[in-house]
């Protein structure tokens, strides 16, 4: 049969397609949604099979493969290819016992996060494995198991640096920039610090987003190392380094699911510092009303799972539980977070001071890493590089190596339409829901739309009047103004009351 690229982006999936009256197709007895084998050129690859009945998107004499699957395939188009049946990966069974309940071992994760890792998996299969796995939920000796996995089926990293630094957060906080502060302190402070971020999954932008509007990161593997030995960091997307390759296979399954279980986060964070070269990593863990993790209690079981999962991988690791009641900084979107991000690096008056002190705190225990500087200086060592202008420097040559994108931070390129959202009565700013907030601005376009978003004009404990806005939403187009529009009309977002009413965390820093 020939070959045929058919676009459709089916997410992390391969999926064929086949004409209702291929002769193939009646032949040998395929279903919709059966698996298949496709073979070119000595590769293979595992797809879903769906039927068609329309000649403009696969002929009779055709096969079609989804954009991800093609592109796997690594043929032309209109290349012989053949299709048969295909068997059911070899992990199936320890699938099978999972969903019952077993504890599995180490050979059992390797074979499923190989068949994972290699797309042999269905969606099906996917979500069976992911909510088996929530369900159950997986002992420290599992997770152990499955993190292990997830870095042996992917490439890992040397930089052949005896310290390697990393900063991650658990999520959950809009507005929350802090690495791409941190990166160019800690570089500045001369650590190694090779920050290969992920794009937004159901917030309204990521690390790689935000860095986006200013810089390239999507960055061939050769050229983001050749810019870590010279500058000893980078602020890159990390899907072209092919780190934990079965993290974003299982991703796309646990967001639409909204499953983010403590032993697949915890598997899902380390898997991909590992396998990037890290030796030292602080993690982020905020708690608040509507962060990720709501208590004290919730936050130390997580940080001795995570603790004890690094230490069996021999990554020295510091978690910081940290105030996750409210956003970080202003904006809330890609082109507002890179906003507040140069302001902070600039010294600027209007620069958000959460995002400052916060990145300050990450930045002094990450160069506290470094054996020559006494714990309780890195504090100190990180604001005298942010003030003296050290860091911004970092993050210019950063900027340039990857590739400027000449972004205007004194006039960013907002949304052309917006509109503010008025406090409904006078009192104090007692709650701030970041999940609604988050939602709103994904409404107006971020991250897909870079220029959409919120921008934050109060937070936590600010005395409000009637009328005066609490923020304003951005948007490029009039449907995503509009739908934005009415998510504020269900909820604000805001809290007003009385300051004693205001929600007290206890945190780290």
């Amino acid at each position: 049969m020939a070959l045929r690229r058919v676009a459709i982006d089916t997410h992390h999936e391969n999926v064929a397609y086949l004409h209702r009256d291929c002769a193939i197709y009646r032949a040998e007895g395929f279903k919709a949604l059966a698996k298949v084998e496709v073979r070119a050129n000595g590769k293979r690859i595992l797809a879903v099979l769906n039927v068609s009945s329309d000649p403009r998107i696969v002929q009779c004499h055709e096969l079609g493969l989804s954009q991800d699957a093609f592109e796997r395939l690594g043929v032309e188009k209109g290349h012989p290819v053949t299709i048969s049946q295909a068997e059911p990966p070899e992990s199936i069974p320890a699938l099978f016992r999972k969903i019952e309940g077993e504890r599995l071992g180490r050979e059992d994760f390797l074979a499923i996060v190989r068949d994972i890792a290699a797309h042999r998996y269905s969606k099906i299969e996917l979500t069976a494995f992911v909510v088996a796995c929530n369900r159950a939920e997986l002992d420290r000796e599992e997770v152990y198991f499955l993190t292990e996995a997830m870095v042996a089926t992917g490439r890992r990293l040397d930089w052949h640096a005896p310290l390697v630094v990393d900063k991650h957060c658990i999520g959950g906080i809009p507005g929350n920039r802090t690495s791409m502060l941190v990166v160019p302190i800690v570089a500045a402070a001369g650590l190694v610090f090779p920050k290969t971020s992920s794009r937004a999954i159901t917030s309204p932008a990521g690390t790689a987003d935000t860095m986006e509007v200013m810089a390239r990161v999507e960055l061939p593997f050769d050229e983001l190392t050749a810019i870590v030995q010279k500058h000893k960091a980078c602020l890159a997307w990390g899907g072209t380094a092919d780190l934990s390759p079965a993290d974003d296979v299982l991703i796309s399954v646990e967001r639409p699911l909204s499953i983010d279980s403590p032993g697949q986060m915890v598997a899902s964070i380390l898997s991909k510092k590992i396998a990037a070269g890290a030796t030292h990593l602080v993690l982020d863990i905020p708690i608040g009303p509507t962060a990720k993790v709501r208590s004290m209690p919730e936050a130390q079981r997580l940080r001795r799972l995570f603790e004890y999962v690094a230490q069996r991988l021999h990554l020295s690791l510091d978690v910081v539980i940290t105030d996750g009641r409210q956003p970080i900084g202003q904006g809330i979107g890609p082109v507002l977070e890179a906003r507040d991000v140069m302001r902070v690096l600039e010294n600027d008056p209007l620069a958000p001071n959460d995002l400052r002190q916060k990145s300050l705190r990450l930045a002094g225990r990450l160069i506290e890493c470094n054996p020559d500087v006494r714990g309780g200086d890195g504090f100190t060592i990180a604001r005298d590089i942010l003030d003296s202008g050290r860091a911004l420097a970092q993050m210019n040559a950063l900027i340039e190596a990857q590739g400027s994108r000449h972004f205007d931070h004194h006039h960013p390129p907002l949304g052309k339409l917006h509109f503010d959202v008025l406090a409904p009565a006078d009192g104090v700013v007692i709650g701030i829901d970041n999940l609604q907030i988050a939602r709103i601005a994904r409404l107006a376009g971020a991250p897909k739309v870079p220029s959409a978003g919120v921008d934050l004009f109060h937070k936590l404990g600010d005395t409000v009047q009637a009328g005066q806005p609490l923020y304003r939403v951005y948007a490029d187009f009039p449907a995503d103004l509009e739908f934005a529009r009415q998510a504020t009309q269900r909820s604000t977002a805001f809290a007003l009351g009385d300051a004693s009413q205001m929600p007290h965390v206890f945190v780290e820093f």
